[in-house]
């Protein structure tokens, strides 16, 4: 008979080892289980923000379609940059997603990070907001080509914001004016850390105009302190059909805010399947519409191969402004 130590240290040998082997779970097994532990959605922008409640509302509704929890995480800071590199970073087995944004087509060439559409795997796009020309209620300028005009021909000039300068709405900003034939430096910009500070500024007759989306103004316009001179679309604005694109006045030039969901390169092809079935699903629904309605937010629905070459013409498209603007790093 084996002394009572002995023994104790061979039980414990056996039950290591079957606890190893417990965890070594077959990879094909872990698929077909797949989710099986909670997915973090990351969200590179901070709580309370329009991509923030996209985000929630993303993981909510994936929660309720593999009745497995879905939780945002919100990482912010370098422009976008750390929540976007968290998710590319990840571990590529389905358990860590994001939202990525515009800012992910600018990036690398303003020398903010290597990142690009290149790292990930590309989901669905859900969103698409164009850029918008606000000025005060009572400003003289009734028409685009009214503000453009007094742009190009005053010797005092106009101040504009919108963003941080290299920000989104900067360069459409100045793709607008090149596409126009006005130099950039025309107008004066005046940076701010978003689209609300900016308009406060614009109604306390701060600065002369904003560059921002539909929805960012749409509460004040609807209030009557504001009114839209343009938008930066292929089309006109459903709630402001009265109000021309730019295209329509002879201004070749349209500028986009956009998000989409994306997970890490590598991911097993059938967990990208099932995620891209259930987004389907969603991306279709009432609850979907309503929520993007209520929010002012425009749906766009591209595939994961539609929306890779979105992404490809996005970077395409920005180069050369960004080049204009003075920010390339890259």
């Amino acid at each position: 008979m084996l002394p009572i130590s002995r023994l104790h240290r061979i039980l414990i040998v056996l039950w290591l080892c079957f606890s190893v082997a417990g965890c070594q779970q077959d990879p094909q097994a872990a698929i077909e289980s797949f989710p099986s532990k909670t997915v973090t959605v990351v969200c590179p922008w901070s709580a309370g923000g329009g991509t923030d409640r996209c985000s929630r509302f993303w993981a909510d509704q994936l929660h309720s379609k593999f009745d497995n929890p879905f939780v945002v995480m919100n990482r912010t800071g370098g422009s976008g940059a750390i929540g976007h590199a968290a998710v590319s970073r990840a571990k590529p087995d389905g358990y860590t997603m994001g939202m990525a944004t515009v800012e992910l087509s600018m990036m690398k060439q303003m020398g903010i990070s290597e990142l690009s559409y290149r790292d990930y795997e590309c989901l669905m796009q859900i969103n698409a907001d164009a850029a918008a020309v606000v000025v005060r209620k009572d400003a003289k300028w009734e028409t685009i080509q009214e503000l453009l005009a007094e742009i190009k021909d005053s010797d005092t000039k106009l101040k504009m914001s919108g963003t941080a300068s290299g920000g989104i709405w900067d360069l459409a900003r100045v793709g607008m004016l090149d596409a126009a034939g006005i130099d950039k430096d025309a107008v004066t910009w005046v940076p701010s850390k978003g689209s609300a500070p900016a308009l406060v500024q614009l109604m306390g007759n701060h600065i002369d105009a904003v560059v921002v989306s539909v929805p960012e103004a749409m509460p004040q316009i609807e209030a009557g302190e504001l009114k839209l001179l343009a938008v930066m679309d292929d089309q006109r604005h459903p709630d402001f059909p009265d109000v021309p694109t730019l295209k329509e006045v002879d201004i070749d030039w349209s500028a986009v805010g956009w998000r989409g969901l994306a997970i890490p390169k590598g991911v097993p092809p059938e967990i990208v399947a099932k995620l891209v079935e259930h987004c389907e699903e969603i991306a279709a629904s009432d609850e979907f519409k309503k929520f993007m309605n209520d929010n002012g937010f425009g749906i766009v629905i591209k595939g994961p191969e539609e929306f890779t070459e979105f992404l490809k013409e996005q970077e395409e498209l920005w180069a050369p402004v960004i080049d204009l603007a003075g920010y390339n790093k890259s």
